[in-house]
Parts: C-alpha cells; structure tokens; sequence
C-alpha cells in the first residue's frame, strides 16, 4: 500500500490525517476490500510517526468499520467499507429533499449547515 505523505502545516492531527487518508481511500475504492495494510510498526516508520500515533489511527478505523484486524493474519480493508452505507444514505436524502421540493442549493445548504 501506498501511502501519501501527510501534512506537517494542517491543523488535523496526524493520526486523524492518516486514517481520513484510508478511509477515503478505501470508500473510493482506491484500497479495494480485503486489500492488506502495512503493520503498525512498518507504517510508522515509513511515515515517521510515532507507533501509537499510527495506532490510534487503526483503531479508530477498526472502529467505523473501515478496516478489520486478524490477529496475526494482518489488518485489511473491510469488504464492506463505510462508503456505501454513506452512498446508500446519501441517496435516500437526495430522494427526500426532491419530494420535500428542495432544491440542490437547498439541500446542500442543509448538508452544509449539519456539517
């Protein structure tokens, strides 16, 4: 797995970087599922990061459902990544704000509003 450089200037943390980082990836496709992810400690290294840094990140991935963790098998990408249920519940509000006669600066004002 490739992984991007993170940004030493941004106000998100580090680990915050790298697990938006995977899990954009993941839900683009990008990290197919089932896809193996470095090891916590071979990760940190390449990135330079602390290894509880690079940790805090996994498990709060593994927590949203992003990736999952087999003991000494690996940690992989999920095979159902959070980005479809994101799809599905955006298009369930896409179909709500038509027959609310929303229109789309409307409904995305909401979404920005909620944001």
């Amino acid at each position: 797995m490739d992984v991007h450089p993170l940004d030493p200037a941004s106000d998100a943390a580090p680990f915050e970087q790298l697990r938006a980082q995977i899990a954009r990836r993941a839900a683009s496709g990008d990290l197919p599922a089932g896809a193996r992810l470095p090891t916590v400690r071979a990760l940190a290294e390449t990135l330079g990061l602390a290894v509880n840094t690079v940790a805090k990140a996994y498990r709060a991935l593994e927590t949203d459902g992003v990736i999952v963790t087999e003991g000494r098998r690996g940690t992989f990408i999920a095979s159902a990544t959070p980005g479809a249920d994101v799809r599905d519940a955006a298009a369930a509000y896409v179909e709500t704000a038509r027959r609310q006669g929303l229109t789309l600066p409307e409904a995305v004002r909401l979404v920005e509003q909620g944001w």
